[in-house]
């Protein structure tokens, strides 16, 4: 398998009040997707909402679930001021914020919210490992 993840497929309990949050609240870039699902694009991948249960039931397996679920998504930042920035914008969009941003145990600064089905995000500035625009392929 090569070393790379082509998409992140959300299943979500309410596909249009994850559209707004993502779309309008978040102002992901928002891409032509049949009715059903919504695709989102992110440097160099993807972000999929999908129903929770169709999602499911395409990888044969139970929607049921509770708590946490195992993962989180990583947003990395330039600064402490933009972690800052986007955990407000999260919070004004609606996200839950679990951890307000503050100084880490590594050397960096993040905060985490979770989006309307629960989903943790971290917001994160590590001043060692930044990869931002200037990073991407050509």
């Amino acid at each position: 398998m090569k070393p790379r993840i082509s998409m992140i497929t959300l299943g979500v309990n309410d596909l249009q009040r994850s559209i707004v949050f993502y779309e309008q609240g978040l102002d992901l870039p928002r891409m032509d997707s049949p009715p059903g699902v919504a695709f989102f694009t992110l440097n160099g991948t993807w972000l999929g909402l999908y129903g929770r249960e169709a999602l499911a039931e395409d990888a044969s397996v139970s929607g049921e679930s509770s708590g946490f679920a195992g993962f989180s998504l990583a947003h990395n930042v330039s600064s402490e001021q933009e972690v800052d920035q986007v955990m407000t914008q999260a919070a004004s969009a609606g996200a839950v914020v679990t951890k307000p941003a503050q100084e880490t145990d590594w050397g960096g600064y993040a905060g985490y919210f979770s989006d309307p089905d629960g989903y943790l995000w971290e917001v994160a500035h590590n001043p060692l490992f930044w990869v931002g625009p200037s990073d991407e392929p050509a």
